[in-house]
């Protein structure tokens, strides 16, 4: 097998596999040539760097901003340990993300083996666990809808953090090859970060194949579950006329979609990279990897600042307005369970 340039995704995502025995890579040893990195001079590369960069700076500022409201300003409670959680997880990603932006313009990984591996299972660590929490958020509403005094009398802020507790874990089990894999040496003149492959030879297609199924496929079943109950249970229990909460649930399932499903489609395809074009195969990979990383910078977006009006946040206190649109949730099933003991009331007297 020809060994395939390892390119460093804007999210530290890559699985080429490499031939070891093939004389074009030296590990740790000095380049024959100097690389000239040619990133700037290409329009997939700057597109996707300004893209990456933008998400960056959205979602370490959006993030932070939930991170100081939830945290700070607001009593605790489940719901807020829902979003403190997945801030603090989108975060710490946006965080190392400026690694991944050095990388790309540069060409070449400059931080040493140890960062390597550590902002590679760091990165996968917090991209996991937001995806687990939006599932964990999925279960919790539809929970409070289906079963409204269960959950009344048994969601607790301390049950909550042990749920969120378990979600890192599962998380940094599916961040723990990337401690394994990662490796830094020389190929072409330049020193890159890669995934070593070779240890074990049915590994690579194990981890793309695990982190489809618990990463995507998995999560998304159960969204697509936890919503559509939702839905119905609105809809026949007729609580609401406005047509908001639908919109707001499919944006969510359509945001986690639409971000995840092409990363992991070019990570199974490059699992038989030899049976595919090189070059398409290297942008689906490049392109997949950065709307993954935008889901980093939507979830804020979506499950926060969609709670409310948004124009009228901008009329009053944005703190204020933040606290409601976070609280709303719950005001709402409250709203709604009353309002369907109400009619479950009067049904019952008329029978």
């Amino acid at each position: 097998m020809d060994f395939s340039d390892d390119y460093e995704y804007p999210v530290d995502y890559n699985y080429t596999e490499s031939d070891y025995n093939d004389s074009s890579y030296i590990p740790h040893e000095a380049p024959v040539f100097h690389h000239k990195s040619s990133c700037l001079k290409e329009v997939l590369c700057v597109s996707l760097l300004v893209v990456t960069v933008v998400i960056c700076v959205l979602g370490f500022c959006g993030n932070a901003l939930v991170i100081w409201i939830s945290g700070f300003k607001m009593k605790k409670s489940v719901n807020t340990t829902w979003y403190l959680s997945l801030a603090i997880s989108d975060f710490v990603f946006c965080a190392f993300l400026p690694f991944s932006i050095t990388n790309m313009v540069m060409e070449e990984w400059i931080f040493g083996r140890f960062m390597c591996k550590f902002a590679s299972s760091v990165m996968f660590l917090n991209m996991f666990s937001s995806i687990f929490l939006l599932v964990v958020i999925s279960i919790d509403r539809c929970v409070s809808v289906m079963f409204p005094v269960w959950a009344q009398n048994h969601r607790t802020v301390k049950k909550a953090s042990v749920v969120v507790v378990i979600s890192w874990l599962l998380a940094i089990g599916l961040s723990v090859p990337s401690v394994i894999f990662r490796e830094v040496g020389s190929h072409l003149g330049r020193t890159i970060c890669y995934n070593n492959y070779t240890i074990s030879q049915h590994s690579h297609k194990i981890i793309a194949v695990s982190r489809f199924l618990a990463g995507f496929t998995a999560p998304f079943i159960i969204i697509i579950i936890c919503y559509s109950i939702i839905v119905l249970k609105l809809r026949t229990s007729r609580m609401t006329k406005n047509s908001k909460p639908f919109k707001i649930m499919s944006a969510l399932v359509a945001a986690f979609f639409i971000c995840w499903l092409p990363y992991h489609v070019f990570v199974l395809l490059e699992l038989h990279h030899q049976n595919y074009d090189h070059s398409i195969l290297m942008a689906g990979l490049k392109v997949g990897t950065s709307m993954a990383a935008a889901n980093s910078f939507l979830n804020p977006v979506l499950y926060v600042f969609m709670g409310n009006d948004f124009k009228q946040k901008f009329k009053s206190s944005v703190l204020s307005k933040m606290e409601n649109a976070m609280a709303e949730e719950g005001r709402t099933t409250s709203r709604y369970l009353s309002r369907s003991s109400s009619m479950d009331g009067r049904a019952s007297t008329h029978i």
